[in-house]
Order: structure tokens, then sequence, then C-alpha cells
């Protein structure tokens, strides 16, 4: 068994992990002890992250369609860029640059992001190039660049230690991000007096475990702001003497904000006035203030000021640059930063250098070696799907994201691409809700293949390392964009295109993309592949001569801006674009779960990480739902202006009357139905043009589907999981989940206003021809079929009007238990001895909620769990439920 550090490929905390690998498999992974983000933590998607490395859903091999009413089919490399270089160099000869397009992703490596801006930049001439990093990060970096004159997180990991009262707004750190709330929590034990403000709509776990929750109305983070910053300026806890030396345009604000007082705020955020008075008292008090954001701030029509109304609070108290302090911004994907700081989006340019600054194109066009990089900015995310619709952009190159499921209102973004002339999708797995659209596939390499580097949230540079090869001919990202970008040269008579992409390794990349930092706010000139090698992750700024890199920014005061100062902008409560209305009138917010990543493609391979949530659930609080007659569990239609989705509704205390709430991972491969994104609304903040995704406004009805089936499937025997999410469209409600190990098994479960057409359904179940016993009762309108293997092991079944034995079902098959067919058909297989284990919340030690909250009835508080079931005593992503549900036994017990 081989060993290699890399690092894990999902959230912005960028942990380090360990890769244990044999010849060309990789079985294992663990945490890297060694690595300052994590310290051999991980979550529960890390430490699954050799499950997700399986070859079954990979994009293998180039395929191509010439008509869209056929199918793609298999090529040549040759083939396939040659042709796509045709296709590219037609459209800019005829309609020009800017007629085509690139849409990247978060997840590229710095080396990658970095050849694929200077494709488009440099040899084409368009700044059409975004990333969907528009989508999570930009208010980020708008907000930060309005302020402190750079795209900068001030702050590092350490400064959780450090601090004494936390403000974590629009973020649900305990599941989003949950190896740097293991630190959070183990700064509270170590310090019993840190003070933590949880800012969000949602009680979640997160909120549950601070000392104060802010429940806001969504879209009111600067109404409360501005009320906390109107509370420091009356109760001198405004720190005036950093204000005068280090800032500018504190008078306009200040005056701004004296009619924001927490009375008028309490109005609009719906929370209490004394608790604004609260919160602003202990974060102006505190020795060492540090706040901590995400996407609750960032995916809003007014992001950037959200993001700047919260910098304003430190820039107020001097909170920055000291241990312990700062507006601190956590990046969702893994490298939307290193994306940031190669210019990979359509207004920025190399080395946090803004496309509109006359200068900063004239330097990177010296640096490249080309006569000028175009003026016009480039599409943003929404603008972009938005052009393909008008046939503006014909030709679109898409790579390493599935914006046919996250981009907003994604009824238009299809109809964008089903509009477009020409459509490249570059992926690692082969079946997205956006491959369906590729004219050109292209297989890309992916986690555990690649070699690069990538930043993270604390501008932190780790490595990243290859330990297999990709499977079939996929090739690495930046490979492929400098082979298409030499044939694309050729084509547009540009005989400089070899000299422009000249690499064989991504080494060579990272040394250029770190000369064009040299002197800039993120200089990286003093490193290089080999002293990440043996020094390991380094931060930035780390310059030519340095002996380490600067954990914290503006410790002396000095910003990046013209004079040195940071800047106050006046910012002012807005009303959110969409609100509620008669038509309308429930508040639709979208957010991540703990054990899913994005689309699903890598997650939705691995069972495990469906046993905590297996499906999509409509969140709603017990009034709403019951002023709508909908019961726990009914099928619900949830409605915008834009489109529809059917699911079913879940009674949750987590939510504010008048809000609901959909996780956003879910698309067309594991429900029926586009996701959420079919809801949500395209409008954007007009400087970050960062996509509204929190607020929508919606209607929820009750639905009538009394038809019901659940089918079971081991993946084995000629089933695979593509034929089961082909079934999806005929449901009117449905969902696939994964669950079991070797052989994985996957559970569908559907509900439809009619009785089910089963004979095509079994062939899709099963086509291998196993043995099958039936079972049917007309009359009832029950019909139900097992299949068996030549072992005497259920491989599938599939129940229609009477569905409960699909629980007992469901364990036997995973543990390979042995059932007689005529048990197993039974409504309630008596005899069967296994309890069901129901919902897992441990996914370390697989322990169900079930166990859990027998051992608390018995008395247990968490430190008895851990030690009798070993729950959240591995990765700790379960320990804020586990905290909930002792609290929640030990107030049932108070009351009784």
């Amino acid at each position: 068994m081989k060993e290699t550090k890399s690092t894990c490929c999902y959230c912005g905390v960028g942990c380090g992990v360990v890769i244990q690998s044999e010849e060309e498999r990789i079985i294992g992974v663990r945490g890297d002890s060694d690595h300052p983000a994590n310290f051999g933590r991980l979550c529960t998607k890390g430490a699954t992250l050799h499950l997700g490395a399986g070859l079954d859903a990979r994009a293998r091999h180039p395929e191509l369609r010439r008509d869209r009413s056929e199918p793609r089919k298999r090529v040549s490399w040759d083939e396939a860029l040659d042709h796509a270089a045709d296709r590219f160099a037609a459209a800019i000869r005829e309609h020009g640059p800017d007629s085509v397009a690139f849409y990247v992703s978060g997840q590229f490596l710095t080396e990658d992001y970095y050849v694929f801006n200077k494709l488009a930049k440099g040899l084409i001439g368009t700044n059409n190039i975004d990333t969907n990093s528009r989508l999570c990060m930009s208010s980020a970096a708008a907000g930060y660049k309005a302020t402190l004159g750079a795209d900068a997180p001030p702050s590092c990991y350490e400064d959780v230690d450090f601090a004494q009262c936390m403000l974590i707004a629009g973020s649900n750190l305990s599941i989003a991000h949950p190896v740097l709330y293991r630190r959070i929590e183990t700064a509270r034990a170590a310090n019993p007096s840190l003070k933590i403000i949880v800012v969000d709509p949602r009680r979640t776990d997160t909120a549950a475990d601070a000392d104060l929750h802010l429940a806001i109305a969504p879209g009111t983070d600067i109404a409360l702001f501005n009320a906390m910053l109107h509370v420091m300026l009356t109760e001198n806890l405004v720190d005036g003497d950093y204000v005068r030396r280090h800032t500018e345009g504190f008078e306009p604000l200040s005056r701004a904000v004296r009619e924001s007082s927490p009375e008028r705020a309490a109005s609009l955020c719906r929370v209490a006035a004394q608790d604004i008075v609260t919160a602003a008292r202990w974060f102006g008090s505190s020795r060492a203030s540090l706040s901590l954001y995400c996407q609750g701030l960032n995916q809003s029509t007014h992001g950037t000021h959200n993001n700047a109304a919260l910098i304003h609070l430190h820039l107020a108290t001097g909170q920055i640059g000291r241990p312990g302090t700062g507006p601190f911004s956590l990046t969702g994907q893994p490298n939307a930063m290193g994306g940031r700081e190669v210019g990979g989006m359509a207004n920025l340019l190399s080395a946090h250098r803004d496309l509109a600054v006359p200068e900063h194109r004239e330097e990177i066009a010296r640096l490249w070696g080309i006569a000028e990089v175009p003026a016009k900015p480039g599409k943003t995310a929404v603008e972009l799907f938005g052009a393909l619709s008008r046939g503006e952009v014909r030709a679109v190159w898409i790579a390493c994201t599935n914006p046919a499921q996250s981009m907003p209102d994604v009824a238009s973004v299809r109809a964008g691409l089903g509009r477009a002339e020409f459509v490249v999708v570059q992926e690692s797995f082969r079946n997205t809700d956006t491959t369906e659209f590729a004219d050109l596939m292209l297989p890309a390499s992916s986690w555990g293949e690649k070699e690069g580097t990538v930043t993270n949230s604390e501008r932190r540079i780790s490595r990243v390392r290859a330990v297999v090869p990709p499977p079939g001919e996929a090739r690495h990202d930046w490979e492929i964009a400098v082979d298409f970008a030499r044939r694309l040269g050729a084509r547009l008579g540009n005989r400089s295109a070899h000299r422009l992409f000249p690499y064989s390794r991504p080494e060579q990349i990272f040394d250029e993309h770190r000369e064009t930092t040299r002197g800039r706010d993120l200089d990286i000139t003093g490193l290089s592949y080999a002293l990440l090698d043996t020094r390991g992750p380094q931060q930035w700024p780390f310059p030519e001569g340095a002996a380490s890199g600067r954990a914290r920014l503006y410790a002396d005061g000095v910003f990046p801006t013209a004079d040195g100062r940071a800047r106050f902008l006046v910012t002012r409560h807005e009303i959110v674009r969409e609100a509620p209305d008669g038509a309308y009138p429930l508040n639709l917010n979208t957010g991540r779960l703990r054990d899913q990543w994005h689309g699903m493609s890598r997650t939705g391979t691995v069972p495990q990480l469906f046993a905590h949530a297996p499906e999509p659930v409509l969140a709603m609080h017990p009034e709403d739902m019951a002023a709508r007659g909908i019961g726990n569990g009914d099928s619900v239609r949830v409605s915008s202006k834009r489109g529809e989705i059917l699911l079913r509704a879940e009674s949750s205390l987590e939510q504010r009357r008048g809000d609901v709430f959909v996780p956003m991972h879910w698309g067309n491969r594991f429900m029926s139905g586009a996701g959420v994104n079919a809801l949500t609304v395209s409008a954007f903040d007009p400087y970050s043009k960062q996509p509204e995704l929190k607020h929508a406004a919606v209607e929820v009805a009750r639905v009538e589907l009394p038809h019901e089936l659940v089918a079971l499937r081991r993946l084995d025997d000629g089933a695979s999981l593509e034929r089961l999410q082909s079934l999806l469209p005929r449901f009117a409600l449905a969902a696939l989940s994964l669950f079991g190990k070797e052989p994985a098994c996957a559970m569908l479960r559907a509900r439809s206003d009619a009785h089910f057409e089963l004979a095509g359904l079994d062939r899709t179940i099963d086509e291998s021809g196993l043995r099958s016993v039936s079972y049917e009762d007309p009359a009832r309108a029950i019909a139900k079929r097992i299949w068996i293997d030549a072992n005497g092991r259920i491989a599938g079944v599939r129940l229609a009007g009477e569905t409960g034995a699909a629980v007992w079902l469901k364990e036997a098959m995973q543990n390979g238990v042995l059932i007689p067919p005529t048990l197993a058909l039974a409504p309630r297989p008596a005899g069967f001895a296994a309890v069901p284990r129901g919902r897992i919340v441990c996914n370390c030690f697989e322990v169900s909620e079930t166990d859990i909250r027998a051992e608390v009835g018995r008395g247990a508080d968490l430190s008895a769990l851990q030690r009798s079931l070993k729950c959240g005593t591995n990765c700790g992503s379960c320990v804020p439920e586990l905290r909930r549900l002792c609290v929640s036994r030990n107030s049932l017990t108070a009351a009784a």
C-alpha cells in the first residue's frame, strides 16, 4: 500500500488528506494530521472520498454528435478537439470573439483556471469566461474590494482559537464547514466565556448551539448590522482613533445609521430589539471579535452591501489585523479562492487585477506577450446563459460544473443550452443534468488523478497530488485546454498559440501564475512546488525572500487602496427582489445538507452519504402546514413564478413561520423534477453579479398522490444506477437513493395519481433473467415482485400499493440476509428478527437514530453516547445533532 498527501476536493476549508492506494486503485483516505487546516480531522464527505473514486460513473472517452437528432458517439481526441476548434473558429470569424464563452468551476485546480483564463482573454480575445464561483463567493470578493481594497480574507483559522466573541452570519457551519466547526467547539470548551452569536432565519444546529440566535427575517441583514453599529455609536463602543487613522467615509455612514435604531431594525428583522443591543455590546466590547459568514450574506441581490455592512462593524471597532479578529468569509468550493487569484472570472484579471483598469490590462498583455486584453466586460453567469437564449453567444464550453442544475431559474438556463449552436461539456462524470445538452463530451481527470494547487478560505495554498491515472482516455483539464488552444490558434491564424501555451506539466503553469503576482497584494513569488512539497501548505502573501506567509492581513492598519485607508460605504436596508405576496406568500430558502455536495455527481455514488437524508424534502413550520391542511410526509407542490416541483413535506421547528427550506443537491438524476432551482429567481447583485439564491416567493399546496411504489435493486447482475435513474421521469414524485456497501443497492420511492405501469418498470429493474416471485391483489391495487439470485438472496424488489415491507427488505438486502420469497411478499414479515435501524446519524460508525434515542432514553448524555456507541468520536459531524437529541430528551423529561 502507498500513502500520498493531497487535499480534499469538497469545501473551502481545504483539509489535508492522506490517500491510500494499491497499484492503480484508491482504497482509503484519512485526514492529514500535519495539515494546518484540519490537523487530521475529516467530515463525512471527506472521510468517504475513496468511495466516490469508483469508475462506474466516470466519463472515459470523448463523445460527439454532429446532429442533435442522433446520440453522441465515441470519437478520438483528435477528432473531438479538431471539431471543437472548427466550430469555435467559425463562430469567431463570423460573429466575433464574444460569440463564444466559457463557464468553469471553483473545483478546478489553480493551474486549470489559469490556462482557461488565458485561452479566453489572451488567445480568443473575449472576457466571456465566468465560473460557478459567481454563485457563491463573488459578493464576498466585491465586499472586500469595496471596503478593504482587495479580495483578501484578512483572518485565518487560528483566529477561532483566540476569539472572545464570534458572529456567524448566513452560515450553517456545523454542516457546511464541519471541520472548522469542530475547531469552534474546541475553542469554546477551552474558553467558556466565548460568546457566539448566530444570524440565520433557520434554527439550525449551529444556531441552536449559539449563546444568542438572531432569527432575522430573510433579507434584513443590513438592517441588523446597521442597528448594531447604531448601538456601538450611542454606547461609545467605536474605536474612534482607529477610524481616524485608518479609514475614510465613516461620517456619512454614521449619519445614515442614526436612523437605524434597534427598535426600527427589530420591526424589519422580526427579532427583539434587546437582542440586537446585546449582540452589539458583545461584539463591540470584546477584546477580539471574529465574524464568519457565507452564502446567507452572499447569495442576495444586495450581497455586496450585506458583506460591507458586516465589515463596517470590524472597521468601526478596530477588530481587524489582530489575533481573534476580522471579517472572515468562508469559501464554499475547494478552489474558488484560486480562481479569483488567477482572474478566472468575467470582470477580473490575474493576481487580483481589475479588468476595468487600463493599466491592469496592459500589465497582463505584457506578461502574456500579446497586443492587448479586451476591455469589454465579459458575460457573468446569469448573463451568459441569457445571452445563449438570445443567440448572442453561439458556442459555450462548460467545464467541471453542472449549470443545468445549479444555476437559478434552470428552465431558462436549459432553454439557453438548447438554443446554443454548439455545447462542449468537459466533465469527470458522464451523467449530470448538463451532460445531456453536450454536443461534445470530453472526459476529464478527477480527484486522486490530478496534480496542482488549490487555495482555501484562509489564503493557504496546498498541493493536490495524483496517485492513480485517469480512467480510459480521460485527460487533465489544463491539458485539454492547452491542446484545444493550439488547434484553435492555428485556425485563427494566430502563430503565437504554441508560444502562449507552452506547458507540458502543471508546475510550468504555476510558475507563470506566480510571476503575475509579483508586487501585488497576493504576491507568491516566494512559493514553488518544491517549497510546498518540503514545507507543506503556505499562506499568501509569500513574496520572494520571505521566510513564511502572512497569517493575518492589515495588522499595520495599511490597506491596499490608493491612500492606504479602508473605506466605509453607506449601506441601507433594501427590500428583497421578490417579496412574498398573495399568490406566493412564503419565503423559499435553499442550502446544503451535511453529507451531500453540490449536484451529487460524486457524493451520489456513495451509499453511506444517503443514510442521514435519503431524499429531498420541504421543511416547513407546523403552523404553516396546518393552515394548508398538510400533514407530515404528505405530497406537496411547491410553486413559484418560474416553475414547480413535487416533494414530501416535513414538519420542522427550525423554520420561521412563513419560511420554507429545500436542499440544493437534488436534480433530475436523483428526483423527478429539476430540483429547487426550478423555483429560484435569476436576479443578481448589481456590483458582484451574484444571483439571488436565498429568496424566492413560493406557495405550497397539498397534492393527492394515492398510489405509492418502492423499488429496491442491488447494483450488480446487470443493474446500474443509470438504468434506475431513467425511471424517475415516469413519476409525479420520486426520489432515488443508495444504501448498502458491497455491492451497493438503490432504493426508488415514488408516488403517483394514477396506477403504475409495471411491466416496463420491471424490465428496467431487471433484464438479467433472475428468478422472480410475484403477488397481486387487483382489488386493493397491490402488486409485488421479488427477484432472487442464484444464491437465494434477494436482488430486487418492487412493491406497489403496499410498501411497508420495504424497510425490512432494505435491511435484509444490505446485510445479505436470506429471506424466503413468500415471507418477503408479506405486508409485515413476521418472524424476521432484525429490527429496522432507521436513519443513520453517525456515518463513521453507522449509529442510527433508533440506537441513540434508546441510549438517551436510558439517561445517556453526549459523553455517555460517545463512550457506549462511539458516535461523534471520529469526524464529529454528527455531534451537533447528538447534542440536540440529548437536549430534546431532557426537555421532555423536565416537562413530564
